[in-house]
């Protein structure tokens, strides 16, 4: 019965251009630390990061994204031929660890010089996005995809961040931004070329707390194809969205998270759906699914990390980014029921943002792009 209403709720308004479509989705004193300065950035309401405080970000994916080893390849080998080097094998992304982090290591440096254009090290930025991206390195990537063992390579997660890095640089009024944008295209066409053949092929969503996330990789996809207005894309990412969560009832929160987890299988169920549905299909989905994130005492604890110097304990950093970006993402779009959700939101930010420096963090190499996410969406009316 749900499913019937929720479906006739969307096909009243599926005519009509969805509401949701257009949701988004050192240099500084040597005292002065993101710990410091928590404070400081939490006085805002809405939260947003300070000229300081994103000199520091930036700082993470500089220090990595030409840092070649430790190195994770995470590579199938078909032959002997096939082996080389991270920057051999991937010279556009093959610091940060991973490839996948090293993706999202250049989207947070193209979003923070976005919104500070005078950061310290604005000039050093540009020309590392020039040197990394360009032509002949981004068509050595797609060249990577093309061997046979690699065409799952990064499924999805990775393939997810490549279009989100090509929707900031589509959304980005620079000329350099289209030099970048220009360049990357091969990569973009081959992750949408990749999408739309895998995804009707999965039969099933896949409900993890790490990478392979179908939920997340659909809210990031969807993103990138409005602001590219991509239809053929968005009604494919609307049609699986329904197809793999419309029936979910009663999402048990109370098994997150677990120990290794970044995302949650529930919030990120909750982020792709909020895009996808029409208000009123979406309020009554909501009443099956998580019906008490409603309550105005609806509080849920911080993912607690135990050791940040142990790269999967690490992740629950991560996790508390990724459901902050959820909630306040769902507070901003519907505040009329769910405005509580930012303050729940902030908790878990106030967490895991003052620990994202130090010499034996394990999460510098990613967790920057995680917090730059939350705080983007802290601030977006969706």
């Amino acid at each position: 019965m749900k499913r019937t209403l929720i479906v006739l709720a969307s096909i009243v308004l599926f005519s009509c251009k969805s509401e949701n479509e257009n949701s988004a989705n050192s240099a500084v004193d040597q005292d002065t630390t993101l710990a410091d300065e928590a404070t400081s950035l939490f006085e805002e309401e809405p939260l947003q990061l300070t000229l300081e405080q994103a000199n520091n970000l930036a700082q993470l994916p500089l220090d990595c994204i030409s840092v070649e080893y430790p190195n994770k390849l995470n590579q199938t080998l078909g032959s002997e031929e096939d082996l080389g080097g991270p920057k051999e094998l991937h010279p556009a992304f093959y610091g940060c660890f991973d490839w996948h982090s090293a993706v999202h290591g250049h989207w947070s440096l193209v979003n923070l010089l976005k919104q500070f254009p005078n950061l310290d090290k604005a000039e050093e930025i540009r020309e590392k996005l020039k040197t990394s991206l360009s032509e002949e390195n981004i068509l050595a990537e797609v060249s990577y995809f093309e061997k046979e063992p690699n065409e799952t390579f990064e499924r999805t997660y990775g393939w997810a961040w490549i279009l989100k890095l090509a929707e900031e640089l589509n959304t980005w009024d620079d000329p350099l931004a289209r030099e970048l944008e220009g360049n990357l295209q091969p990569l973009t066409d081959l992750m949408i070329n990749k999408f739309t053949e895998f995804l009707p092929k999965l039969n099933y969503p896949i409900r993890v707390g790490e990478h392979t996330n179908s939920a997340f990789a659909l809210a990031m996809v969807y993103d990138f194809s409005v602001a590219t207005e991509n239809q053929e894309l968005i009604d494919l990412i609307k049609k699986r969205a329904r197809d793999f969560y419309l029936n979910d009832d009663n999402c048990p929160l109370e098994w997150e998270p677990s120990g290794y987890d970044f995302l949650s299988p529930c919030f990120s169920e909750i982020d792709i759906m909020r895009r996808t549905l029409p208000k009123s299909a979406f309020n009554l989905w909501m009443e099956d699914f998580m019906p008490q994130l409603k309550n105005a005492d609806f509080t849920i604890a911080p993912g607690e990390v135990s050791d940040r110097t142990d790269g999967k304990l690490v992740h629950l950093d991560g996790l508390n980014f990724s459901r902050a970006w959820v909630m306040y993402g769902l507070a901003n779009q519907y505040p009329e029921n769910y405005s509580h959700l930012k303050e729940v939101a902030r908790e878990h930010v106030d967490y895991s943002f003052p620990n994202l420096v130090g010499d034996t963090y394990e999460g510098g190499h990613w967790l920057g792009s995680f917090a730059i996410y939350a705080l983007q969406a802290a601030k977006e009316k969706q």
